[in-house]
Formats: structure tokens, sequence, C-alpha cells
């Protein structure tokens, strides 16, 4: 029995009990969703990955729409949302990318934009890479610039993962446009481990397992050596993952997200794995081959985090709709 599995399997179940319409754009296969249907959020995503949108409308109560959005989208399909979420695209602004920002075609931020713009939401939130505040920050004050012309205070911070009950390393920008009265959510003391979210499995060896060769583990040595990485990069059972992307999940040995068996061997997690790592249930169940599947699990917000946030999002939003809410700038990442 595992009591982090068990843990998020209950808490993270759609449970609807809002009115209020939550659109999310860049939807993903849905872990910003799940995070706002377990808040009591009926919402509802668009994605132009079929499998990606297929995963969502498997294990979601809102639908999502198979579509490519562009700025001046249709959205006949949906009623008009009181809540505007999303992850716009951030390989623009990755430092594992190339970094071209709003040149990039893939830069989803205009298509955002634009839709706070045409429905003028009581609450926004998008999430990205730290690196949009750092070489990218010029870009980053453009998007705050344009969206305060819509009366909206900004609020932003970093954050990780891994202070709000993800067994995870991952930091990420998280942004708020509201009327007052939000605060983020308190980083806890708790960190889970590895070990906690996957020890009764990482063990394990099953016939459909990728097991490194021996010629592989000295291409990790030789890598590690040159990247002078001190720290093996084989997950550690009494710490939180290191980051999960789609590149070490389904990509490249030399970083591949992998544990060490008894004996020595190294083996690539599961997709199961994976899933718990980025705080999935184990009843969420993914669509598409292997290789889609992990990067499906790669680019999600991981849903516990999304579930924490969601929760604050719905006090600034009760406090807006009641006229009680009240602005405190609590750093200076509030504009």
């Amino acid at each position: 029995m595992n009591n982090y599995s068990n843990t998020i399997s209950e808490l993270l179940k759609p449970d609807i009990t809002e009115k209020a319409v939550v659109l999310d754009l860049f939807a993903g296969c849905g872990g910003l969703s799940l995070g706002f249907e377990a808040a009591g959020y009926k919402t509802y995503g668009y994605e132009m990955v079929p499998e990606a949108a297929a995963t969502y409308n498997r294990n979601m109560e809102g639908h999502c729409f198979a579509h490519k959005l562009t700025v001046g989208f249709d959205y006949s399909e949906i009623e008009s949302p009181d809540i505007i979420i999303g992850g716009p695209p951030c390989q623009p602004f990755s430092r594992f990318g190339n970094q071209e920002g709003f040149k990039d075609a893939r830069d989803g931020f205009p298509i955002f934009i634009d839709a706070v713009k045409r429905f003028h939401p009581i609450i926004f939130l998008f999430e990205n890479v730290a690196n949009i505040i750092g070489r990218h920050r010029w870009y980053f004050d453009l998007i705050v610039n344009e969206l305060k012309k819509e009366s909206y205070h900004i609020s932003y911070r970093l954050l990780n993962a891994k202070d709000y009950g993800v067994p995870q390393n991952r930091e990420r920008l998280v942004c708020v446009g509201h009327r007052g009265g939000f605060s983020f959510p308190e980083a806890e003391k708790k960190q889970i481990t590895v070990e906690e979210a996957i020890g009764d499995t990482m063990l394990d060896e099953r016939p459909t397992d990728k097991i490194l060769t021996p010629r592989m583990d000295e291409y990790i040595a030789a890598y590690e050596q040159k990247s002078h990485c001190i720290t093996p990069r084989d997950l550690h059972p009494g710490q939180p993952a290191r980051t999960i992307t789609c590149r070490n999940l389904a990509g490249a040995t030399s970083d591949m997200q992998r544990v060490k068996l008894p004996d020595g061997r190294r083996r690539r997690i599961t997709v199961r794995e994976a899933a718990r790592l980025q705080s999935f249930p184990d009843w969420f169940e993914f669509e598409g081959n292997e290789t889609r599947q992990y990067y499906q699990i790669g680019n999600a917000v991981p849903p516990l985090l999304a579930y924490k946030l969601a929760l604050a999002v719905k006090e600034a939003y009760k406090a807006a709709c009641e006229g009680t809410a009240v602005y405190y700038p609590e750093t200076l990442f509030d504009i």
C-alpha cells in the first residue's frame, strides 16, 4: 500500500460544486484542469495534440476540444468563462530550447492575452518556465503590461512543486490576474520523496522495462564526468525527483529518469511511476503509445500543485464576486 498514491487518488478526484466556468488554454492532458476540477470547478480545455485531448476527455468531468488555437479563435463551443487558466507553450522560453521568445511560432501568449481581453474573466492564471523572468524578462514585462490594461492586479511568483506535496524539484513561474484578495498558497515544510511516491514499484523489474546496458552505463558515466555532475542523476529514494520533462522521460540515455535496481543495474522509470512523480493519481489513464504518454506527463502541470493554486483562486474569486476583495501587495512580485 502506498500512502502518497492513496492520498492523491482521493484528493484529486473531480468533484464539481461551483457554478463558475473555467477555460483551460493549451490544456495538454489536463494536469492544471484536474487540480481545478478537484477544487470544484468544471473545466473546458483546448489542446491541439489529439492524444492529450483524448486523455483529458477520458479522465475529466469537463471536455477538451482538439483544436489548434489562434488569435481571434471562435470559442462558441463553450459558455463565457469566469476563470481562464493555461500553460502557454514554454519552448520559446525554455533554457533547453532556442529561446526565441515571441519570434517562435509556438508562442501561445498572444492567444492567452486575446482570450482574457475578450472574456474579461474574474481571475486568470498561467504557468510557465522560470526562464521567462530571466533572459526573457523584457517579454514577460510586455505580457504583464498588456494584461494590466484590462484593470487586473498582477501577482506572480516562482513556485517549486516540491514545496506543495509533489515529489519533484520543479520550479515554475505562476502569474495570476485578479481583482484583489488573491494570495499564493504557503510553502509546506514536509517534502515527499521518491521512495514515498514510487517505493512500492521502484525496485521491481518487469519484462517490458527498459534496462540500461553496460554500454549505456559507460556513456552515462562519461556524460556525468564531462558535465561535472557530482551526484549521479539516478532517482534518489530519500529526495524529491529532479524535474520531470519530455526530454528525460522519453529521450536521451544520458539524462533519462531512471532508478537503480538492487543488483546495480539501471532501468528507465515506467509511465505510471513518471505520472506519480508528477502527482497524477493511479486512476488517471493516458491515451496514445508509450512515447506519447511520456510526453503528456512531461508537459503537464503537476495536478497537486494545480489543486492548491485552485483553492487560492477560489478564495479570490468568491471575494471578488461578493465585493469583499482587498488588494494587499505581498512582495515585489505583485504589480
